[in-house]
């Protein structure tokens, strides 16, 4: 009896954090939770329903070994035509107390960030990606080579409610 209450309520809560609107979802790993300036990470979709309005969001899972409170990423979306939209995003990581952001127990927080609002996909084929870390620290021009503590790295999209 224990046994089918326990499922039936595994089953209740895993309906609920259910996304209907969630189209494509993917998640790189850093390995060792290091990631390299030089590395951009990459993800590719396709047949994404051409009229319907989308949110991209890129999530990023850190633990405690992440020396920042905030996140600077290189972003490049290209459409199948080849024309590419290019961007610097700066996202917090942390309240001014040291406390993370994000959600997760344990060492590990994610961050669902926002990337694009309200894009459509008019085009068939396929839609590339890339994601690049920016960290600098205050005061010296080079980048940081290798960060730590970011361990993946995921892309989302869903179909906007609005």
């Amino acid at each position: 009896m224990l046994k089918k209450v326990s499922l039936v309520l595994v089953l209740i809560v895993g309906l609920e954090s259910c996304n209907t609107n969630l189209v494509f979802s993917e998640f790189k790993s850093m390995k060792d939770a290091k990631w390299d300036m030089s590395e951009s990470v990459h993800f590719e979709f396709s047949g994404l329903d051409s009229i319907a309005v989308h949110n991209m969001f890129i999530n990023v899972r850190n633990d405690n070994t992440f020396p920042f409170s905030n996140l600077f990423l290189i972003t490049e979306l290209e459409y199948p035509d080849g024309n590419t939209i290019k961007d610097t995003l700066e996202y917090r990581m942390a309240e001014p107390t040291g406390e993370w952001l994000g959600k997760g127990l344990g060492s590990i927080k994610e961050n669902k960030l926002w990337f694009q609002e309200k894009i459509v996909f008019p085009d068939s084929g396929v839609y590339k990606v890339s994601v690049a870390h920016a960290m600098r620290r205050n005061g010296e021009v080079g980048g940081i080579n290798i960060l730590e503590g970011i361990t993946d790295l995921g892309l989302e999209i869903e179909k906007s409610t609005q």
